[in-house]
């Protein structure tokens, strides 16, 4: 027994040496923010950031047979936005990584302009290098710091919908996390403005992060998987009602990127599953430094 153990286990470390070696790194540099690496894996192309040298999770995956389907979980539950509503004209996604969001909104809303903003050039030109993402008459890419840019767009425009999707190598930056942050951003959206917000599903930040929100936002439906997906709209949470009707219109649509309204609609929550008594987090009060690498 402990010989067939032994060589289980030998078998399997060496498994994973083949797995290891398997990934190809096509690019690498340290831009001012982190270091940036591009890989390619079993027909996958993958972008991670590494700020302080050890293992990391990926920001972009891109299927390289297939680069119109989503890889992650997250870019699926972001796309549900569209069922709150499916004509956008005005989209701001504040993240670009790789670009997924931008590439597929440009695709699923082709009559929309997005403003994607980014803080690290570096992204930028590894996104348009590695993952074919650059501006055009309906995609402008803004090198900004994203709460800078909303400080910036107040009384000058606004949008239908906006994507939270900016993280570093950890998690979301403090700044973006706050109930100032995001009662700015209220200011840059339309009465009926959708929002999406990517974070962690498993994080001692939950219920921070969920009392802010609600603070801000009132109502949200709560998306998760592995990560949680923010959404709901300023007019107020839409009925299920009007998502299903939308998520069936949008089915055809919705099949080359791997997903569709039988595995989004069971995701969304209206349970209450953070303690409400959490303090709100603000620009005096933001520990993400302290909290965010730790699991609930």
């Amino acid at each position: 027994m402990i010989m067939r153990a032994l060589l289980l286990a030998l078998a399997f470390c060496l498994g994973l040496g083949v797995a290891a070696q398997a990934r190809t790194d096509i690019h690498s540099e340290r831009s001012l923010y982190r270091n940036i690496v591009v890989y390619e894996d079993d027909g996958v192309r993958c972008m991670i950031f590494n700020k302080r040298a050890r293992a990391t999770t990926r920001q972009t995956c891109m299927n390289l047979s297939a680069p119109d389907e989503l890889v992650f979980n997250f870019t699926k539950m972001m796309s549900a936005a569209l069922y709150l509503d499916p004509n956008p004209k005005d989209i701001l996604i504040l993240g670009l990584g790789g670009g997924t969001l931008a590439q597929t909104f440009q695709k699923l809303v082709p009559d929309a302009h997005i403003d994607a903003v980014e803080v690290d050039r570096a992204v930028i030109n590894v996104a348009d290098k590695y993952f074919n993402v650059r501006a055009n008459d309906r995609l402008t890419i803004q090198e900004a710091d994203g709460r800078t840019f909303v400080k910036r767009q107040i009384g000058k425009k606004s949008y239908d919908l906006v994507m939270l999707d900016a993280f570093d190598d950890d998690y979301i930056p403090e700044h973006m996390l706050t109930r100032e942050f995001l009662s700015e951003l209220k200011q840059v959206m339309k009465p009926n403005a959708v929002l999406a917000a990517n974070t962690f599903s498993n994080s001692a930040l939950y219920d921070y992060e969920s009392v802010t929100y609600q603070t801000v936002f009132g109502d949200f439906y709560n998306l998760k998987t592995n990560n949680r997906v923010i959404l709901t709209r300023l007019d107020g949470r839409p009925p299920m009602s009007e998502i299903e009707a939308n998520a069936a219109k949008l089915e055809e649509a919705f099949k080359p990127l791997g997903t569709g309204r039988d595995w989004l609609l069971p995701l969304f929550s209206t349970r209450t599953d953070w303690n409400q008594s959490a303090r709100v987090l603000t620009d005096q009060y933001s520990p993400s430094n302290l909290l965010n690498n730790q699991r609930r």
